[in-house]
């Protein structure tokens, strides 16, 4: 194991960037999220963001102005005609829209030949995901997938632990997360209204800890999956989360899941025990445990999903025919190291700018996509499903 942790002492040097390029950004939807795609890209000193479009009226310009940013236009209708207009020499977009309209505002951009960082989850539907993958093939540009947690050090390690042989073979996973209470209702409807979101806890925070362990894994491509939703706490008229908020009617408008669950059978043989929550009666649905034919990973669980781990790594294996336990310890950064949120604008500009390859890549996550998809389509169908993933 020391090979494991002395690879986490490295890197701690300051990345010198050169500003003499400069890549010209523009934000597509200025909600909540977009809050931290700004921040993030305002401590890019290599980056200058030109342009922003929302489908409301004003919107746009008064998000810029509360972050003090000076564009050169964020009056457009749409972000179709942002990414249309060729005045702004356009390099890259991010895509801060609701769910659905993550897929068309992707295939607008990457056919207008900009670069895409799009916020999770991908898509909605594994149909929408193959289509902006073609686009994105057609266009050469890049498009990454916004799952900044897999660029946290304690996640670079689950990774390297899993591929580096010392579980042996992994047969099954059990994964998953959630809030005792936390339907994301401070920011509106956007999340919980099925014709904005399409999916609720299951794409919002359940395709992170699905990327967790099938990153881990190297992305085997999923066969068959068994998936239950249901949303007894949204649309519940008393539910605490709607009182606290100032808004009770929010239950007559929820229409997503809050609690999804699955069982998803892969590629390479490996089983995933899969379920997620947005609000449960249970502080936690369980730590996250790889089952290995030479070892088994606990990782810990957090109270809420934030993109890391909840403590110390535990690896339960046997050395000299004796059962034994190897802690691995968290990871606890620097307070001044950069965010994982950081790490997700920083790791993209650099592509943009040295013609790389996507941090996160259509090519893994389409197979989170197709998972979720049917985890959804299962629970309507109440049968297990073929997942099925063209070629593009």
């Amino acid at each position: 194991m020391a090979n494991i942790l002395d690879a986490f002492k490295e890197n701690q040097t300051e990345t010198v960037v050169d500003t003499t390029k400069k890549v010209r950004v523009g934000i597509i939807g200025t909600g909540w999220i977009a809050d931290a795609h700004i921040a993030s890209y305002l401590k890019c000193p290599d980056v200058e963001i030109v342009a922003g479009a929302d489908l409301i009226p004003g919107k746009a310009e008064a998000f810029f102005k509360k972050h003090g940013v000076k564009v050169i236009r964020c009056d457009y209708k749409d972000g179709e005609e942002m990414v249309n207009d060729k005045s702004l020499a356009l390099d890259a977009v991010s895509i801060c829209t609701y769910n659905r309209q993550h897929a068309p505002c992707a295939i607008q951009a990457l056919k207008a030949g900009v670069h895409v960082l799009l916020e999770k989850p991908f898509t909605v539907t594994t149909e929408e995901a193959i289509e902006v993958m073609r686009a994105e093939k057609e266009s050469g540009k890049i498009l990454s997938i916004g799952f900044q947690p897999r660029l946290d050090p304690n996640m670079i390690m689950v990774k390297d632990i899993v591929q580096s042989g010392v579980l042996g073979d992994v047969y099954y996973v059990q994964t998953g997360g959630g809030r005792r209470r936390g339907i994301p209702t401070p920011f509106g409807t956007t999340f919980i209204e099925d014709e904005t979101a399409g999916l609720g806890a299951l794409a919002d925070i359940g395709c992170y800890s699905l990327d967790m362990v099938l990153n881990a894994l190297g992305y085997p491509k999923p066969l068959t999956v068994t998936g239950y939703k249901s949303n007894f706490f949204g649309t519940d008229p008393n539910y605490i989360g709607y009182k606290q908020c100032g808004h009770p009617e929010y239950y007559e408008k929820f229409g997503v899941d809050d609690f999804a669950a699955g069982f998803i059978r892969l590629e390479n043989g490996t089983v995933i025990d899969f379920r997620i929550a947005w609000a449960m009666n249970l502080d936690t649905s369980g730590d996250t445990i790889l089952y290995g034919t030479k070892g088994s990973l606990r990782i810990p669980s957090t109270e809420c999903w934030n993109g890391s781990v909840g403590g110390d790594l535990v690896i339960y294996h046997e050395v000299a025919g004796k059962q034994v336990e190897t802690v691995i310890p968290q990871i606890k950064e620097a307070p001044n190291a950069p965010t994982n949120f950081d790490r997700k604008i920083r790791t993209f500009v650099d592509a943009v700018k040295n013609g790389g390859k996507a941090p996160v890549p259509s090519s893994e996550i389409i197979y989170n996509q197709a998972i979720l998809d049917g985890i959804a389509k299962s629970a309507v169908l109440g049968r297990e499903v073929v997942i099925e993933v063209p070629e593009v």
